[in-house]
């Protein structure tokens, strides 16, 4: 593991500051101090910070039903409520959300301090299932229902949801979208490109976790279930499947 990490991982700093640590020599290896960027450790060797032996923190992991009028930040410098408020008390690890959900946007939101993990869910090569509930200002069309299966371009690339489809027949206003894409307002930007308004969008579901249960504003702790589901998927292992044998 690449030093910076290790030090975050320990919830000293972010990896950013951790950079600046070895950059200034704060940082000793093995009694040894480092100032160099990119060195790697293993799990035997002694990192040391001021004197302190730096540790592993134990692994946190928290799902949160994210409100609106909550920005996906750990600090916001315009006073606005963030998610780390909704979570304050959850635990005394340095947690962080995982990836991000639009100030109005609510639903799924996983925090953790498992650097590893949340780097695989973001990673655009991971491409994990997300599925938005969507209510539009007016009824979406069968034509323009066509056009999502069918897919378009959008300023920064072709996109076309895995799955599109009335929540209601009665209600054509909602329409649930399943996608793979981790875009920057990707959703929002799809209807707007055929002219509609996201009145409101609710992500149901990320990387195999829902919020069932769990009401607007309030988070849970993973069970150890949820977390291996998380870590096998992330790894590209199926739940149930036993490693090969060397």
């Amino acid at each position: 593991m690449r030093l910076n990490r290790f030090i975050a991982n320990t919830g000293v700093c972010s990896r950013r500051e951790a950079d600046q640590l070895i950059l200034s020599g704060y940082i000793k290896v093995n009694g040894e101090t480092v100032t160099e960027m990119g060195i790697r450790v293993t799990p035997t060797d002694s990192v040391n910070y001021k004197g302190k032996l730096l540790r592993g923190e134990r692994k946190v992991y928290v799902l949160l039903n994210k409100p609106k009028d909550c920005v996906t930040t750990v600090k916001d410098t315009h006073g606005r409520k963030t998610v780390m408020d909704m979570v304050r008390g959850c635990c005394t690890e340095r947690i962080y959300p995982v990836g991000r959900l639009d100030r109005n946007t609510t639903g799924v939101l996983l925090l953790t301090n498992d650097g590893e993990l949340a780097d695989a869910l973001i990673h655009p090569s991971f491409n994990k299932k997300k599925i938005y509930h969507i209510h539009l200002d007016r009824s979406l069309s069968t034509t323009d229902m066509q056009k999502l299966s069918d897919g378009f371009e959008l300023e920064d690339g072709f996109i076309r949801p895995d799955r599109v489809e009335y929540v209601e027949d009665a209600d054509r206003k909602q329409v649930g979208l399943e996608i793979h894409s981790g875009r920057n307002r990707v959703v929002r930007r799809i209807f707007e490109r055929l002219d509609y308004k996201v009145l409101r969008l609710d992500r149901v579901y990320f990387a195999g976790l829902t919020k069932k249960g769990l009401s607007r504003g309030r988070w849970k702790h993973l069970s150890e279930k949820e977390v291996n589901m998380l870590k096998m998927s992330a790894s590209g292992k199926k739940p149930g499947k036993r490693p090969a044998k060397s």
